[in-house]
């Protein structure tokens, strides 16, 4: 069976950052995995209800995605609305996508508040990025699913060839 992968829908192609846009990846492993049927799609903050185009957010208080899913952070928009329970249901739609389809990784983009695995903002609404991971990068390592980010396309590549 060919190991499936969830990416970002935002990578994938499709218009649904918070400013309306795509940030389309173009590489041959991602076209490879494509045409080979791997790739899930999934916007978690779609998922968890959120319209497109919509606020930026960004995780407030220390521990990323981790300490927003055991209560200790929160997620807010520019505006200051606490949309904190999107993000979490987004993520809970996204690891049960992944059950669903059996995906054993994720490609997930950097510095978002649901998809950062290596990197998100830090709060402050002013471009800085910090280490850490968004709400869904850590609910989907909990769940035990590989997460890496676009720099690390060639690890995912080897880790899904592992898989198959």
């Amino acid at each position: 069976m060919t190991a499936r992968i969830l990416i970002s829908a935002c990578l994938f192609g499709e218009p649904v950052r918070h400013d309306g846009q795509a940030k389309t990846i173009d590489h041959p492993i991602v076209a490879r995995w494509r045409s080979e049927g791997r790739l899930v799609p999934v916007c978690p903050e779609m998922l968890g209800g959120l319209p497109t185009p919509r606020a930026p957010a960004e995780i407030q208080g220390d521990g990323g995605g981790a300490a927003v899913l055991a209560g200790k952070a929160a997620v807010h928009d520019n505006q200051g609305r606490d949309v904190t329970a999107k993000f979490v249901a987004g993520a809970e739609r996204v690891r049960a996508i992944a059950a669903d389809e059996g995906a054993v990784a994720a490609l997930l983009i950097d510095k978002s508040p649901s998809c950062g695995s290596s990197l998100i903002y830090d709060g402050s609404f002013s471009g800085a990025a910090l280490p850490g991971e968004g709400v869904t990068a850590a609910l989907l390592r909990q769940a035990g699913i590989a997460v890496f980010n676009p720099s690390q396309l060639e690890d995912a590549d080897c880790f899904l060839a592992t898989r198959d």
